[in-house]
């Protein structure tokens, strides 16, 4: 087992803390391995994803979850830098997904056609992608049952027909988008509806949240399960993460209260937790049966810091905290510790994420959504600061 070097984390940690991330020397860093991504990758048929056990790369095709994450970090160098070189890259990566607009078999068409689409139409308002979200959108929400009253995540898991994940939270942003741009006016109530329910029935009284629950068909709860956690009730990290996230955008959709609260409480869970540890990257599991020797997960350290960065600007309280320690989480992955080595890695950016340790899949990997979303933080990063002058 590959482990960090936790007495260089500790040791160096409270140096870490004390000045600001030099974003431009991370985006720098990030064109530059990214060059090499793009060079290596002349096929847009083979999507990053992460490394293989031997190091070699792994790349997965347009129908996986994934797909849509490397067209949306070069969406992001290209808003950082404004050269054309990744307006083009970007451009032809996102289009390289458009055909699953039509997927009907996955939850996942908000992180697969609203990072690469949303982010593009956002940045260049690109009139031809915006009928692709629109029916890949609609096309999200046939896996909503009214009697249910959640989008369903997988077709089957384990005994259960209707599986329903907290990574599901992440995709509602795309049904809002689609609501507000000339979709279906229902995809906002859709959105509204599956938050509800997983507020209601994912969350345990500690505020930590169950992966897996599965729906009897007149929508009660059949059973509370983990696919990736390291158990049932245990606190698998990047489902936080997800969770936080996921709340954080519903109160910016609505402004209702009780979705800023729980992103808060999500939050306050995730950063209090005993087992969070002093660089603030988390094990894959709040609970993992092994700490300290247990693998870290840099993809939901990326995740949660994005998110804490948003929900700093809602005030309260712990608004000052939230930034702070985002900007902590940020510190610690522009560090080496967590940095892929220059040319190296297969090109990604961040090292030392776990996708699927039970599943016995990308596990201590660079894995290509944690880039995405460490790229988006620090792009908010730089914005807010900028602001503060």
């Amino acid at each position: 087992m590959k482990l960090l070097p936790f007495l260089t984390l500790l040791v160096t940690g409270s140096v870490l803390a004390q000045a600001p991330i030099n974003v431009d020397n991370e985006f720098a860093f990030a064109a530059q391995q990214y060059k090499g991504m793009l060079q290596s990758h002349p096929d847009t048929a083979k999507f990053p994803q992460s490394s293989k056990p031997d190091g070699s790369p792994d790349d997965r095709n347009s129908s996986w979850w994934c797909s849509g994450f490397f067209g949306g970090s070069l969406w992001h160098l290209y808003q950082r830098t404004n050269d054309p070189f990744w307006k083009e890259a970007a451009q032809k990566w996102t289009m390289a997904v458009a055909k699953e607009q039509h997927n009907t078999g996955t939850h996942d068409l908000g992180f697969m056609l609203y990072c690469p689409f949303g982010n593009g139409y956002r940045l260049t308002r690109n009139e031809a992608y915006k009928p692709i979200m629109l029916t890949g959108a609609q096309s999200l929400s046939t896996r909503f049952n009214p009697s249910v009253g959640v989008i369903k995540s997988w077709n089957k898991f384990q005994t259960y027909n209707y599986p329903v994940i907290i990574d599901n939270m992440m995709n509602l942003e795309f049904l809002f988008w689609a609501a507000k741009n000339g979709g279906d006016k229902r995809l906002r109530e859709i959105a509204i509806t599956h938050a509800d329910n997983t507020l209601k029935n994912h969350f345990r009284p500690d505020n930590s949240s169950y992966h897996v629950v599965c729906y009897n068909p007149d929508g009660t709860v059949a059973a509370k399960k983990t696919a990736q956690g390291a158990a049932d009730n245990s606190a698998w990290a990047r489902g936080q993460a997800w969770g936080l996230y996921g709340y954080t955008v519903m109160y910016r959709e609505t402004k209702d209260k009780k979705y800023l609260e729980q992103a808060r409480k999500i939050a306050d869970f995730y950063l209090s937790h005993p087992n969070l540890p002093a660089d603030k990257i988390p094990y894959w599991d709040f609970n993992a049966p092994s700490i300290p020797n247990e693998e870290r997960d840099a993809s939901a350290g990326a995740i949660a810091a994005s998110a804490l960065l948003e929900l700093s600007t809602y005030g309260g309280p712990s608004a000052k905290t939230y930034y702070q320690q985002a900007e902590r989480i940020l510190q610690s992955l522009s560090s080496p510790a967590y940095k892929a080595k220059p040319g190296g890695d297969n090109h990604f950016i961040l090292v030392h994420s776990v996708g699927n340790k039970p599943g016995k899949s990308e596990i201590d990997t660079p894995i290509i959504y944690a880039d995405y979303y460490y790229l988006e933080a620090l792009l908010r990063y730089d914005a807010m600061r900028k602001k503060q002058g």
